[in-house]
């Protein structure tokens, strides 16, 4: 998934909510607060309370940048608008070829519990037999824990399953380890140097390729 840039959303937000331009300047810098603050702390939305209060400490970090005197309601609400996820063109396409070729697809992502919510949002929900988020597990990537558990969902041992993400830590290091094969999703069409055997694609559209020898 992708989202729009947010701090422009953002300030159009405020400025609706509030009837203040805060300056794209202070919405980029407020935007890029709250990810490092979201980033450090996400493993802590591991349920839809843990999560609420997560999502308002992430956009109470947001207020020194702003230099708003608005309730936290206001910012959080806010904040939730500007974040507007989209799936990126490939993958319906290819999940929908990965299941005619009759392989289970479970999504396994550094999240929080949102993550089933956002796949519903753009549409992945139908497409995929199972998700499962860092912060509901309490196990993050690259991790054992969490591509185990995946593994269950699938119904498949590791040495037939294949995980594909764009992050050579997480991803990479974290599918070989734990005995599956790995995939680079390198959108950019630029990629680290990768262990041998691990393809590097540009576009999920290859992932049915690689697969169909499972």
């Amino acid at each position: 998934m992708r989202f729009d840039p947010p701090a422009p959303l953002l300030r159009a937000e405020l400025r609706e909510r509030l009837g203040v331009d805060v300056g794209a300047a202070a919405a980029s810098a407020a935007i890029a607060a709250e990810i490092a603050y979201y980033r450090a702390h996400l493993h802590e939305g591991r349920d839809a309370p843990s999560l609420a209060r997560l999502r308002r400490r992430s956009a109470e970090a947001m207020r020194p940048a702003l230099g708003l005197d608005a309730g936290g309601a206001v910012l959080t609400d806010a904040l939730l608008a500007a974040l507007r996820f989209s799936a990126f063109p490939d993958v319906a396409p290819a999940l929908r070829r990965l299941r005619a070729l009759g392989l289970r697809i479970v999504v396994v992502s550094n999240w929080d519990a949102s993550l089933h919510e956002r796949l519903l949002q753009t549409g992945l929900t139908p497409l995929v037999d199972g998700a499962v988020a860092s912060a509901e597990l309490g196990s993050a990537k690259p991790g054992g824990a969490i591509f185990a558990h995946a593994l269950e969902l699938a119904g498949a041992p590791a040495e037939a399953a294949l995980h594909a993400g764009d992050s050579p830590r997480e991803d990479v290091e974290g599918a070989l380890a734990a005995g599956l094969r790995a995939v680079l999703v390198a959108r950019d069409g630029a990629a680290p140097p990768v262990p041998a055997g691990v393809a590097v694609v540009s576009s999920l559209e290859e992932l049915p390729e690689l697969a169909q020898y499972l």
